[in-house]
């Protein structure tokens, strides 16, 4: 049986040849930026019924100065939040932004995690058949080799749309926060959800959507800055609708 490391040294070998290669992270380097995140949300708040108070994920070291990038859901409205590391320590961590219309989430831990960053790399043209790995917190045994199953608009009723939505298979189950990492060891996308139809069709599979590393350059100075992306906040309908036979029905 194949380990993860082999596989992943299997995608760098595939992607490429002499010098570069000698440049990529390795295995472990890349592992160690992976980290569990780890929320409490306070019983009063709006989400703790749908999303509940203890919420647990994952998240990507992304500098020097132990900032994660994770799902913005794990960390919403929460009051404490946590990092834990491969070896298991767990560092308090103090929440940066969050971003309604991309989903992502950044926190900063508050003491050194050691660890070298993850380079963010370029999703736009990751394309179906892609092979990818599929990394959340908890060691070798959290990384699942995975290929693309397709590029499609995803809409979320309770926040973002993406219109280009990574969705790949088979699927993790630790998905939320978890790392998509391409063969040149760079970060590709963030996880979001389990998904029945990563892979559309009579053929359908089920899979994991990602939100594309590409949404983050440019609103990271804001999202630093000021917590959030400078898009103007979109009102609430206080409805939930929902796509039925080519009609749209109120759901609630």
């Amino acid at each position: 049986m194949k380990t993860a490391a082999t596989v992943f040294t299997a995608l760098l070998i595939t992607a490429f040849a002499g010098p570069a290669l000698a440049e990529a992270p390795t295995f472990a380097e890349v592992l160690s930026t992976v980290v569990g995140v780890r929320a409490t949300v306070p019983a009063d708040a709006r989400t703790a019924h749908s999303l509940g108070t203890e919420r647990a994920g994952g998240g990507v070291v992304i500098d020097s100065q132990g900032l994660v990038l994770t799902i913005g859901y794990l960390i919403l409205e929460a009051d404490r939040v946590e990092v834990v590391t491969q070896d298991g320590a767990t560092v308090e961590a103090a929440i940066v932004a969050y971003d309604h219309d991309t989903g992502f989430g950044l926190v900063r831990a508050r003491q050194a995690l050691g660890v070298t960053p993850l380079r963010l790399g370029r999703s736009h043209d990751l394309a179906a058949g892609d092979p990818v790995l599929v990394i959340g917190h908890g060691g070798a045994t959290g990384v699942t080799a995975a290929r693309v199953a397709s590029r499609r608009p995803f809409a979320g009723y309770w926040e973002y749309l993406l219109e280009r939505a990574i969705f790949t298979t088979p699927p993790h189950l630790n998905w939320g926060g978890a790392a998509l990492v391409g063969p040149e060891g760079r970060l590709l996308g963030i996880g979001s959800l389990m998904v029945n139809d990563a892979r559309q069709g009579e053929a359908a599979q089920p899979g994991n959507m990602f939100v594309p590393i590409d949404l983050l350059q440019p609103i990271f100075g804001e999202l630093l800055a000021s917590g959030h992306s400078g898009t103007p906040p979109r009102p609430w309908l206080g409805v939930i609708t929902v796509a039925r036979e080519g009609r749209i029905a109120v759901a609630r």
